[in-house]
């Protein structure tokens, strides 16, 4: 698909009926679901099939405590962060084979994957799943004992209202 050509209504409804993204630029889609920086780029390809390129920035844990942490706790918490997204193939209900990259760009840890799917819906459910997979890696990463920043806190507080009201 060009960058002059529109993209596909079929898709456009599928990302405006799912709820969780606002059209953004002519082919970009941002998550509204997540504290982070979700956001998905949709391209047609020549075979009818919609690449779906998902890109999440998280912050390191330095840039959302109030201390600092020791630069062997940041590494190895991005090494940990890094080995989990391995598995994040295994939220989508396509069948893709997901390679997410994991970059690190200062004080951010940069997640992009990549697939195509056929069916426009089911590849918004798992952009979408991919970008909460992301969230939640990220949490299950905070480490006890630091006084946290925004987003964080709104994070823990949103798990603590949601555990009291049994969800």
């Amino acid at each position: 698909m060009s960058e002059q050509q529109e993209l596909p209504g079929r898709v456009r409804r599928a990302f405006g009926d799912h709820g969780s993204f606002e059209h953004e630029g002519d082919r970009t889609f941002v998550s509204t679901t997540t504290h982070f920086d979700g956001r998905v780029t949709v391209t047609q390809r020549d075979d009818g099939k919609i690449e779906f390129e998902v890109s999440v920035r998280v912050p390191m844990l330095s840039a959302v405590t109030e201390d600092g942490v020791a630069d062997i706790v940041e590494d190895g918490w991005f090494e940990t962060f890094e080995l989990r997204m391995d598995d994040a193939g295994g939220v989508t209900a396509g069948d893709h084979q997901l390679e997410p990259t994991v970059e690190r760009q200062d004080d951010e840890a940069l997640v992009e994957t990549s697939f195509a799917d056929i069916n426009e819906r089911r590849g918004v459910d798992d952009a979408g799943a991919v970008i909460d997979y992301v969230e939640g890696t990220f949490v299950q990463g905070i480490i006890p004992g630091y006084d946290y920043t925004e987003p964080v806190t709104s994070i823990l507080s949103r798990a603590q209202e949601n555990a009291g009201t049994g969800f």
